[in-house]
């Protein structure tokens, strides 16, 4: 297979360096965009969420664990890595999706994006609640007890 390479199409800007305890939903960040994708967020803006990729810079590349605790806690059961957003992962991709607070020029202002300040974006989409939210979904008894639980900067991702 031939290697991938994408480049970024923009940074994180927030206060959050590493963890310290950040409860991720409260946190404000702005995305800044490079040069040139002006018209390419045209109407973005008209949208409450959107959806943020990442590259979480400050994984090891090719260390992850196979098998993982949610959030590092050994109550919870020892599930695959697949199984979980642990943000350990083969290739590094992070996705969350936020509230869009606005947008002015190449600047977009989320809610919740779970990345440190200077963290490389990838892609940014829109949120269709019809497409991104299906309905008919079923989540395992230990991601009940997790969301539950404030998602903190410190937290291993679950």
């Amino acid at each position: 297979m031939e290697d991938i390479v994408m480049h970024p199409m923009g940074t994180v800007r927030n206060e959050v360096v590493h963890g310290g305890g950040q409860v991720w939903a409260e946190v404000v960040s702005e995305i800044h965009l490079n040069q040139g994708l002006d018209e390419a967020l045209e109407g973005l803006e008209g949208f409450s969420h959107i959806v943020v990729l990442c590259y979480m810079h400050h994984m090891t590349p090719g260390q992850f664990p196979l098998k993982v605790h949610p959030r590092g806690r050994l109550d919870l059961p020892l599930v695959g890595l697949f199984a979980t957003r642990h943000y350990s992962r083969p290739n590094s991709i992070g996705m969350t999706t936020v509230g869009l607070l606005g947008r002015e020029g190449l600047v977009l202002r989320v809610q919740g994006l779970d990345a440190f300040d200077g963290t490389p974006v990838l892609d940014v989409k829109p949120f269709f609640s019809s497409r991104d939210y299906p309905t008919d979904t079923r989540v395992p008894d230990w991601v009940k007890t997790v969301q539950a639980m404030p998602h903190r900067a410190h937290d291993v991702r679950s």
